[in-house]
């Protein structure tokens, strides 16, 4: 039997059409801004996403401290989720390297943040506080079952932002998944944004790379931050070709992943001494935990993982999984045999 691995998105390996677009890529060197396919993914970026530029940088990591270090100076304040990847996931880069201080203000289950506890995380003119200067958002939000925040939402944030002369930033790692979640134009949901974020290696499975989009005056300064993050590339057209063919073919796709996650959810509904709430699966990402007082979360994952199933714990009992590329309906249906006799 093959492995099946459900541990995250980033796990896909790419199409053979992102293979061939590598071989045949027309390079140059990217720090002159001479590489003719960084060039070309890059403005098929921001036409995208409805900014007017786009930067390729080399993860979503990098992408994310790249705006916060161009938004913000040292000592001044960003505030975003308590569950945000930024903050829990990105090795406290914002303040290890930008001297930026995280604000955390308490994410719903829906991955949205109370308006009214953005605005009273804004600090006022006061020297004893740092300045505010940014909120953050994530679409759509992993540690909150993968919930796609809404185009009302989104503008509301924006909306708040402005008349307290601050900037928004959307961690929009699997953004697309969100777009194709609500049906609506990806634009809808990053219109507010003064910078976003998105992945080219989760779902949209090619190899490597993120994009920083904004606008030009923004890119412009993010690409100076790059450089001193060590992210100025030379011939990264080799990687900028498999995000082009990313965005080509692999984002409507998605919603074949996003059934695959709800066929699981639901199986995964009807094993007993397992737990998880449906009505918090809309995309790729599901969590559901161990209720049964005969095994543990740590138990059980190492049954999964000696019956070819990949996953992990975050937390002591609870489990994510994730579908993506490569992983198809009779994979859900193995998967959800071997859980049922891991479980047993």
């Amino acid at each position: 039997m093959k492995t099946i691995d459900l541990r995250s998105d980033t796990v896909t390996l790419p199409t053979p059409a992102m293979r061939e677009a590598i071989f045949q890529a027309e390079v140059g060197d990217d720090v002159f801004e001479e590489d003719p396919t960084v060039n070309r993914l890059e403005e098929m970026a921001a036409e995208r996403v409805g900014k007017e530029a786009a930067l390729l940088v080399s993860s979503g990591t990098m992408a994310n401290l790249t705006c916060t270090i161009t938004h913000c100076a040292r000592g001044e304040e960003v505030i975003l989720g308590d569950r945000s990847h930024i903050f829990l996931n990105e090795a406290g880069g914002m303040a290890a390297l930008g001297g930026i201080h995280p604000h955390t203000v308490p994410n719903l289950a829906d991955g949205t943040i109370r308006l009214d506890d953005i605005e009273s995380a804004i600090r006022g003119d006061n020297v004893h506080y740092p300045r505010t200067r940014l909120i953050c958002l994530e679409n759509t939000h992993n540690r909150c079952n993968g919930m796609a925040l809404t185009q009302e939402y989104c503008d509301s944030v924006a909306e708040l932002a402005r008349n307290h002369g601050l900037k928004v930033h959307i961690d929009g790692a699997r953004i697309f998944n969100a777009a194709v979640a609500l049906g609506v134009d990806v634009k809808n949901l990053t219109r507010g944004a003064d910078s976003l974020s998105f992945c080219l290696s989760k779902g949209l499975s090619a190899p490597v790379g993120s994009l920083v989009c904004g606008t030009g005056e923004f890119i412009a300064e993010a690409r100076r931050s790059r450089k001193i993050l060590g992210g100025g590339m030379r011939q990264a057209g080799i990687i900028a070709a498999a995000g082009i063919t990313a965005l080509e073919q692999m984002v409507d796709r998605l919603a074949e992943d996003h059934r695959n996650a709800l066929n699981l959810a639901e199986g995964i509904h009807k094993i007993k001494g397992l737990s998880i709430d449906l009505s918090r699966v809309q995309t790729n990402i599901i969590y559901f935990s161990v209720t049964s007082d005969r095994i543990t979360g740590e138990q059980l994952l190492n049954r999964l993982s000696e019956m070819d199933l990949k996953t992990f714990l975050t937390g002591p009992d609870t489990f994510r999984m994730v579908t993506h590329y490569g992983i198809e309906k009779n994979d859900i249906d193995t998967a959800l045999a071997v859980i049922r006799e891991a479980v047993r």
